[in-house]
């Protein structure tokens, strides 16, 4: 009888047995870690203690992919940038159980990120300034690049199509999502700005706090984009405080690499390509069972409101002057 979802195969008995066709013995012990775009679980194991074990949502990536954001997580380690790079078992570092592509890594106990003073914010800043300089010595070559066709067309198209969207405002979502877009286009075209290797994902909830600093987590959306795509999402508050908090992230990113003010422009269109790209996200997701879950506020017309209301807000927010920097 088939499943209603791949995931719904990966026992915790499949996982175990994943785990130990690599050669680690695990003792049964078991915890699953919050994710939802893969199947992440910390494994215990007779001789190594805790391990993370990261199954890849199928047919999500292929094989070059994910083996490409594994190189760079280890070219990272190489240059000693606190990341945590995937672990080799019979020269491997991507495994395969049962039709489940999986790696195991490190277990790094840390706390969540909180960025509460200038000198946090430096810190951080340095740690994504030598992680651009890596970044910037060659080219993903199985990766995308962030562009506004591929995170900001294809999500609206996927948005437009999606059951849960209400009959009563698909003619607004249609109209705001072709003023967006349009807008998205003239401010942020193919060349706006050099794209590098880039963490791609880089918030408060990929960064954990360690008795070292900070580590950088969860690279598995690593792409080619401008460098302030690992940046903006670093800052909060009202313009003020972003800037800042801008002033403090530059200060320790600039002894590293360099960092050009006109990409400042592209932090609006940014936001505005991920708000697209987070809601097509979970709609093409819908299917699995974790989301209807975790996502109930999804399928309600409320938030379809919300969202047309938010999208109007950016494309006023597209107009406005970028950040301020005094470098």
């Amino acid at each position: 009888m088939q499943t209603s979802h791949p995931y719904d195969d990966l026992t915790p008995e499949t996982i175990l047995e994943a785990v130990e066709t690599t050669g680690v013995r695990c003792t049964g012990a078991l915890l699953a870690l919050n994710s939802y775009e893969n199947r992440v679980y910390r494994v215990d194991t007779e001789a190594d203690g805790f391990q993370v074990a990261k199954f890849y949502r199928p047919a999500r990536w292929s094989d070059e992919a994910i083996l490409e954001e594994h190189a760079f997580t280890h070219e990272l380690a190489e240059h000693e940038i606190p990341v945590v790079p995937p672990l080799t078992h019979a020269g491997r570092t991507l495994h395969e159980y049962r039709g489940f592509r999986f790696a195991l890594f490190a277990w790094r106990p840390a706390r969540m990120a909180e960025l509460n003073t200038a000198d946090d914010f430096r810190v951080l800043g340095r740690y994504v300034g030598r992680l651009h300089a890596v970044g910037r010595a060659t080219r993903f070559r199985h990766r995308i690049t962030l562009t506004a066709a591929n995170y900001g067309e294809a999500a609206v198209q996927r948005l437009a199509g999606c059951a849960l969207l209400p009959d009563e405002l698909r003619d607004s979502f249609a109209a705001i999502t072709r003023l967006v877009l349009d807008r998205l286009r003239d401010a942020y075209p193919p060349d706006a700005a050099p794209t590098i290797r880039l963490h791609g994902d880089l918030h408060l909830g990929n960064v954990l706090w360690g008795a070292q600093g900070p580590i950088l987590v969860d690279l598995d959306d690593c792409l080619m984009g401008p460098r302030v795509q690992d940046l903006w999402m670093l800052l909060s508050g009202e313009r003020a405080e972003r800037e800042r908090q801008l002033e403090d992230i530059l200060s320790g990113y600039t002894q590293f690499a360099s960092f050009d003010s006109a990409e400042l422009a592209l932090v609006e269109p940014l936001r505005t390509l991920r708000l697209l790209h987070y809601n097509a996200w979970i709609a093409a997701r819908w299917d699995d069972p974790a989301f209807p879950r975790s996502f109930p506020w999804f399928a309600t017309g409320r938030h379809w409101q919300d969202l047309i209301l938010t999208l109007r807000e950016q494309l006023a927010a597209l107009d406005e002057p970028p950040l301020s920097w005094s470098g």
